[in-house]
């Protein structure tokens, strides 16, 4: 054989490889999502199985996705569990990340497209306490096969099908910590690492992460002793680092906190965001020394809350796990109001408002049903969406009881509830924000009018 016709042969069968090597490999991704964090800075984000960081187009052009956290077993560390329940953490994939610009319109890694934020979103998803609950210490086993017992895949598809500009998730993400040994669950991943992640959050939300970007809030579940590793990895929208990890105990006085920032949602309308995972039941007091350094951090956080709320013009709607002025059913058939420790905080520096100014309405979960509430006295109107999966709590008592109130000073006038599973919608109106309770199916439960702080729902009391 020439020389000629040798060097074309191993050209012939080298081009492939070539043209390959051009295009790129198409990058094997177990999830594709975008979160929001300070000031609407958006993040796109994958956890790819190649070892190596893929690339993301961006309006036509393309650029090296960062690594955020690499692929690894984290040694067993002290857990909210007993240690015979628990287990090393482990992370077999790399997850990547890359900044979107400003008035992106475009963005794609591989064939997966990417949500880009809009700079004024009209239609925003409110969901919580989304995961499926494995839990030996409240023996309480959900059977995660089951989507009438788990409908969290359910309602991601519903809440996807209204094609929301944004999501924002109230915390409370994974809940598998302990192995489930017999019943539905049984053989369901548990623990802190990807597979328990995958199962609890990223396969069934999937449908959401490619609807829409999210704004993502910490919950109890997220703290140092349960998923906060994952937490760190995924869904913190701020730089990953080791001191902010959750990997090492004797940094979670720090990594257990976040500082307080807001998302703006138009010219109009923010919602602050506020770190509550760690907050305890009980009440702080700035004279005691086991309590002044926490009591000194939310105060400075509370602070922080204000100044962002201090903006002239602009709607603030809080953000945090913990309901501050909710209520929660008990088994006793009474009704606890909202979270002690934050509220004797916030009482220190404005008294019964509670509140800094500015605020006008606040989302939470943390309680698994659907609330609003608006007030008598002079508070923020008060969402709780707490029911887009785990195990639903028992409706508030209806009527509530005559002493019935979130805090000292607060006069509940009206309050909607249901503990049904499903997801709340918010619209934007010329004259204000319509949100709307959503059963898990996709069918209306309720329509609230948000106008000065004060909220009209169409139904009062229980709508199961």
């Amino acid at each position: 054989m020439s020389l000629l016709k040798t060097v074309a042969r191993v050209a012939l069968f080298a081009l492939p490889l070539m043209l390959s090597a051009v295009a790129g490999a198409e990058p094997e991704l177990k999830a594709a999502w975008v979160v929001l964090g300070v000031n609407g800075l958006a993040v796109a984000r994958v956890v790819s199985a190649d070892g190596n960081c893929p690339k993301i187009l961006i309006d036509g052009k393309s650029y090296p996705m960062s690594l955020r956290a690499r692929a690894e077993t984290i040694a067993l560390r002290p857990t909210a569990s007993a240690p015979s329940d628990s287990k090393p953490s482990s992370f077999p994939f790399s997850t990547c990340e890359y900044p979107l610009p400003d008035k992106v319109t475009r963005a794609s890694v591989g064939s997966h497209n990417l949500p880009v934020p809009k700079t004024s979103p009209q239609r925003i998803v409110v969901i919580g306490d989304s995961g499926c609950r494995m839990k030996q210490a409240d023996d309480i086993w959900q059977d995660c096969a089951d989507p009438n017992a788990w409908p969290f895949a359910q309602i991601a598809r519903a809440a996807a099908s209204f094609n929301p500009d944004l999501v924002v998730h109230v915390g409370d993400y994974h809940y598998r910590e302990n192995p489930c040994l017999a019943g539905g669950c049984q053989g369901s991943p548990w623990g802190y690492g990807w597979d328990a992640w995958d199962a609890d959050l990223f396969e069934p939300a999937a449908p959401l992460f490619a609807a829409a970007p999210w704004v993502v809030l910490r919950g109890n579940h997220e703290t140092c002793a349960r998923a906060g590793q994952g937490w760190f990895r995924f869904l913190d929208p701020r730089p990953y680092s080791a001191a902010r990890s959750c990997d090492d105990p004797a940094s979670d006085n720090a990594a257990d906190y976040s500082e307080p920032y807001a998302v703006p949602i138009g010219p109009d309308a923010q919602i602050i965001v506020f770190d509550s995972a760690n907050a305890g039941r009980s009440p702080l007091r700035e004279s005691n020394v086991q309590d002044a350094a926490l009591f000194a951090k939310y105060r400075a956080q509370f602070r922080r809350v204000a100044e962002l709320a201090g903006k002239p013009g602009i709607l603030s709607m809080f953000a945090d796990h913990h309901p501050l002025l909710g209520l929660s059913p008990q088994d006793d058939n009474s009704v606890l109001g909202g979270n002690p420790a934050l509220l004797s905080v916030l009482l220190a520096d404005y008294g019964p408002a509670y509140y800094p100014p500015g605020i006008q309405v606040a989302l939470h979960g943390h309680t698994h049903l659907f609330e609003a509430i608006s007030f008598a006295s002079d508070h923020p109107a008060v969402f709780l969406s707490g029911n887009a999966g785990d195990k639903l709590d028992s409706p508030l008592p209806d009527p509530l009881p005559a002493d019935a109130a979130p805090a000292a000073g607060v006069v509940v006038e009206r309050i909607t509830q249901s503990n049904s599973f499903g997801f709340l919608l918010l619209d934007r109106l010329e004259e204000g924000w319509a949100f709307k309770a959503y059963r898990r199916d996709g069918s209306l439960m309720a329509t609230c009018l948000l106008k000065q702080g004060k909220i009209a729902c169409d139904r009062t009391g229980s709508i199961n």
